[in-house]
């Protein structure tokens, strides 16, 4: 997929998480828009090793977007930026989002290609957007610390993910939700206009993430997102 297919849509669009190239073939197969690559079994920011994210990315051979996870330090994100993944994600947990200065070493290393992940359990994250914009952020995502099945819906406001989306938009950042989601929360969290809508153990068998990519449940989640559609390929 091109540069121009990764930006801005008008509807939601899917992210799936997988943690190998056989996942990847068969998200990019069922119709994932985007390809993130990351490890289940350490949480969820849990880093691949890079020269696994370059299998992953040849593996999707431009038929999707990619991104992959890196630890927030100039060094890791530089070396997943080499890999030749479209977006680069990295968490912000509390201690660092109040460290907004530091901000410019992290976008450095890959400069329009950072995204931001932010943790729900932190709180409200719209204040913190137009300084990630400033920084050079390319998008922002709110996901779960948590991956014991409680879901982003429990844990943030409507209003709050709302403004969150809303800031975004406002700065010309990508935008994102993601944590635990399952294909019922697909039209309630579609209201708020985010870019992408992040999933792995809801798409996972037994809804379990350290399963394996159901391509059935992406077929699913992708007919949720695009009820209006017949083909969601």
């Amino acid at each position: 997929m091109s540069a121009s297919n990764a930006q801005l849509s008008p509807l939601p669009r899917l992210l799936v998480s997988v943690r190998d190239p056989a996942e990847a073939e068969a998200a990019r197969l069922a119709g994932a828009d985007l390809i993130d690559a990351k490890d289940p079994e350490r949480g969820a920011l849990g880093a691949l090793d890079p020269s696994r994210v370059r299998e992953i990315v040849n593996r999707v051979a431009g038929g999707a977007v990619t991104s992959a996870v890196a630890e927030p330090t100039p060094e890791a994100i530089a070396a997943l930026a080499a890999t030749g993944v479209y977006w680069v994600k990295t968490g912000l947990d509390a201690g660092r989002r109040r460290e907004p200065t530091a901000f410019t070493d992290l976008t450095g290393a890959a400069p329009k290609r950072l995204i931001a992940v932010l943790f729900a359990e932190d709180g409200p994250a719209a204040d913190l957007v137009p300084a990630l914009a400033r920084a050079g952020f390319a998008g922002a995502m709110i996901d779960t610390a948590g991956k014991r099945g409680v879901r982003l819906p429990d844990l943030v406001e409507p209003a709050d993910l709302a403004s969150f989306t809303q800031a975004c938009r406002a700065h010309g950042l990508m935008s994102g939700l993601a944590g635990s989601l399952r294909v019922i929360d697909i039209a309630p969290l579609a209201e708020h206009g985010p870019d992408y809508l992040g999933f792995r153990g809801g798409l996972c068998r037994d809804f379990d993430r350290r399963n394996g990519i159901d391509p059935l449940r992406i077929a699913e989640a992708l007919r949720a997102l695009r009820p209006n559609q017949r083909d969601a390929a």
